[in-house]
């Protein structure tokens, strides 16, 4: 990376971090620290919830998915707006109602302490491992693609997001969320501009799509039935409990929003999201189809993590991946004769276009396995290394194609991307940490000052917490699949715990609860023996405590009318 870049990145981040502290220091009272002393309006609302769920993750890993596997991933978020709309009909209203903190006060008010507590457990153990992804996941790759130290990268991050939510909280997390956001969409819109310079002149936007369309990179919609296939029409409508129990129940985005002014606001920075959420995922999956575009005509490295392959060429197994290579340039050139072939065929409606799109997808899956005996050989040389490099994708493009300064303030995007989710990662923690177990369990009688220290406390050990688990973290996934798959095995439980809550009145506390832990245990047993792919997990949980409560209710009563 160059000095601009270095200068460009650094000014940037110091910039809107420093402003950040500076216009939110000194909250007085725990109401301000938590919930900002309700003055966010909802502009304010839409952007700080989309930063709280547009993580590091999504800027650098759905690029990368969209390139090995098109556009099916926007599946995942059709049920999003139809989510956002139920929240606002029906939990936005009862929690400023209620006036609470966290959505888990609630559960106590409707039920019981126990059960309060074991629904804020299930949230603070999802949430605080989701935290050290958010953190690790970045920090993987900028470290490999920079050559850091990837303990000091995540210690680097952790440490910037603890700062600022410490000394502001949510107020904090709120103005840098705004900026941070800004930033990000600058350098989307950036990318995409040049992304499209970047394509050859001498064919237009539909041809090149056709090249996509000929290796199954256009299709949205799956409408095949296969219960562990993660992404089709029928895991999208389970991914809608996912979106429900996320944006509903989980404190990191339910914090967002009740710190607003008004129930309106807060409906109104909901519905913002419900418009753009969808067009935001669908713009960046369409980076990632350009980037793969783009290389069919320009040559892409055999493995995105370029610092893996440099091991392997300095190994005494160099001379494995010299065959390989050798094939991979071959297959390139004669991918891009017949992309070129494909796209004067169609434009003379030549009837052997048909053909020679399925030659051109043949031809890209010899490259997917090419790409496979390359990671073969560079797991020799290293067993620990990160082989699945679709996460590297988009950042290897950035580092080798932007100018100079863009580099810098993409890298200063990414970094942005991390700190923000893990900005309101730790400031939810830190507020069901406080409310739900230190206010109510621990010390019940405490000063105003006591419990805004403790919040500043909390908030220290859950980044350090989250730290931690990053510095021995390991992936195994695609990034955004992985965080999608911590919150499903919990999410479901907890929105299950909800639904009764809201929609089932006569149902009390001692059922819900031994439902919401037998529930738990069935699914994280059925997650091990991968019975069904993750999304359904959402469903399974929140039927399951449904079904279960409603059963156990009945026995409870019929035991209540014996003894009497």
């Amino acid at each position: 990376m160059s000095v601009v870049d270095w200068i460009v990145m650094s000014v940037t981040m110091v910039a809107i971090i420093g402003y950040g502290i500076w216009r939110t220091k000194g909250s007085e009272n725990i109401e301000e620290f938590l919930l900002g002393g309700n003055e966010a309006k909802w502009w304010t609302i839409g952007l700080s919830v989309m930063a709280t769920q547009a993580s590091a993750i999504t800027f650098l890993s759905t690029p990368g998915l969209a390139y090995q596997t098109g556009l099916e991933f926007l599946q995942f978020y059709l049920m999003l707006p139809l989510a956002l709309i139920i929240i606002c009909i029906t939990f936005i209203p009862l929690y400023y109602r209620l006036k609470v903190y966290t959505a888990y006060e609630f559960l106590e008010k409707r039920f019981d302490v126990k059960t309060r507590t074991l629904t804020s457990s299930l949230f603070l153990i999802q949430r605080g491992l989701a935290a050290g992804i958010t953190i690790y996941a970045p920090a993987i790759i900028i470290s490999s693609v920079m050559g850091w130290n990837l303990n000091i990268t995540t210690i680097f991050i952790g440490i910037i997001a603890i700062a600022y939510t410490v000394s502001g909280g949510t107020k904090a997390v709120h103005v840098t969320h705004k900026l941070q956001m800004i930033t990000i969409f600058i350098g989307l819109i950036i990318i995409f501009i040049l992304l499209m310079n970047y394509l050859p002149d001498e064919y237009s936007f539909k041809e090149m799509m056709y090249i996509a369309s000929a290796s199954d990179k256009l299709e949205i919609i799956d409408w095949s039935w296969d219960i562990k296939d993660r992404y089709n029409i029928y895991s999208t409508l389970a991914a809608l409990f996912l979106f429900l129990s996320y944006f509903g129940t989980d404190q990191s985005q339910v914090q967002r929003y009740i710190s607003g002014q008004s129930v309106q606001h807060s409906r109104l920075g909901l519905i913002f999201n419900a418009l753009f959420k969808v067009p935001l995922q669908f713009f960046i999956l369409l980076l990632g189809l350009l980037v793969f575009i783009f290389y069919q005509f320009n040559q892409a490295p055999i493995h995105f993590n370029e610092t893996l392959i440099e091991k392997v060429e300095n190994s005494n197994y160099s001379q494995e991946l010299e065959p390989i290579n050798r094939e991979y340039n071959a297959n390139f050139k004669q991918r891009k004769e017949t992309s070129a072939l494909l796209i004067a065929q169609i434009r003379e409606n030549n009837p052997a276009k048909t053909n020679t799109s399925t030659v051109l997808n043949s031809i890209i899956e010899q490259e997917k396995n090419i790409r496979v005996r390359a990671k073969e050989v560079i797991a020799k040389v290293d067993t620990k290394a990160e082989v699945n490099d679709k996460d590297y994708v988009f950042i290897n493009f950035i580092l080798n194609y932007l100018p100079k300064g863009l580099v810098g303030l993409l890298l200063a995007a990414i970094f942005f991307a991390a700190m923000s989710s893990t900005a309101s990662e730790l400031n939810a923690l830190a507020s069901t940490s406080t409310v739900d177990i230190h206010k109510r369990l621990l010390n019940k009688d405490a000063t105003e000052q006591h419990y805004l220290n403790a919040s500043k406390g909390w908030t220290l050990f859950w980044g350090l917490f989250a730290i931690l688990f990053a510095s021995v973290g390991t992936l195994f996934e695609s990034l955004i699949e992985f965080v999608n798959i911590i919150g499903s095995l919990f999410y479901g439980t907890i929105l299950g715990i909800f639904l009764v809550a809201f929609y089932f009145k006569h149902v009390k506390g001692n059922a819900v609860f031994i439902a919401a832990i037998i529930t738990e245990i069935i699914v994280i047993i059925i997650f091990w023996l991968d019975i069904v792919s993750y999304l359904w997990l959402n469903l399974i949980g929140a039927l399951g405590v449904i079904f279960l409560a409603l059963i156990l209710n009945l026995f409870f009563n019929n035991k209540s009318e014996l003894k009497h």
